[in-house]
């Protein structure tokens, strides 16, 4: 299992390449941090509490089971572009319904995410962002292609994943697999309750990937993942659970679990 950033040129660069927030179209110079943190497994409280988990563990493999099939899986790679946090309130960026909504968004993209395996959540990239409330996170599941422009450096530095959204290795009751999807797709994540930021702190923004769902049946029985490729039998079961199984949540202890109420 290589580190989140392990390999990922891309997303050094993008890290720093912040688009300017609504603060900026209204003469406004103040600015937070965001912080965004992958996750696919919670820590548990005490485990929090033992250990101060302000990172994940990675020990692949992470192994599933219906008790009778195995899924061992031991590296999951996700491909997002135009990752966005939108204003909860759009008219204060004085462009609404204009069609120029550059100032409701915080754009980077193509990012290369190394998901975790192990609990808790890891850091992924920190950006700045207008101070103000967000309610909403944007982004797409890309495919890496020819024919668009903003790729060609992704590409370069991830030949494997020209063409590839999602990359997931692992057994299957014993025999080895790779898995990969093409997938482009859009995803709105309401954060409830919304992302507050301020010009003089940070925010911990966590994206829980729940792998564990990935692979079920409406039974929670598991499915080989070679009957998910494109073409096969569950190849749309596994990519509506993989758009099903995305959440997004304020995370400050970085252990994967929302801090919103009710969630303490």
């Amino acid at each position: 299992m290589r580190h989140p950033l392990a390999g990922s040129a891309a997303a050094a660069v993008l890290a720093t390449a912040v688009l300017a927030a609504c603060g900026d179209s209204v003469g406004i110079s103040t600015s937070g941090q965001v912080n965004l943190s992958t996750a696919t497994r919670p820590a548990s409280s005490s485990a929090v509490a033992t250990s101060g988990a302000s990172a994940a563990v990675s020990v692949p493999p992470l192994t599933l089971t219906d008790g009778t099939n195995t899924l061992a899986i031991t590296d999951v790679q996700l491909v997002l572009r135009e990752v966005e946090l939108r204003r909860a309130d759009e008219s204060a960026c004085g462009e609404s319904g204009s069609g120029d909504d550059r100032c409701e968004k915080l754009e980077l993209g193509p990012v290369l995410l190394d998901l975790p395996l192990g609990v808790g959540a890891t850091h992924v990239f920190s950006a700045q962002v207008a101070a103000g409330t967000y309610d909403e996170i944007e982004f797409e599941i890309h495919k890496p292609s020819d024919d668009d422009a903003s790729d060609v450096a992704f590409r370069q530095a991830h030949p494997e994943l020209d063409g590839v959204s999602i990359k997931l290795t692992g057994s299957y009751n014993g025999q080895d697999f790779t898995y990969t999807s093409d997938l482009d797709a859009e995803q709105e994540i309401e954060l409830s309750p919304p992302l507050v930021t301020s010009d003089t702190g940070s925010a911990d923004l966590t994206l829980l990937v729940d792998l564990d769902r990935w692979f079920r049946d409406g039974a929670g029985l598991l499915v080989d993942p070679a009957t998910a490729l494109s073409g096969q039998a569950n190849a749309g079961l596994v990519t509506d659970n993989i758009r099903a199984t995305l959440r997004a949540f304020e995370d400050e202890n970085h252990d994967g679990q929302d801090d919103g109420p009710g969630h303490e």
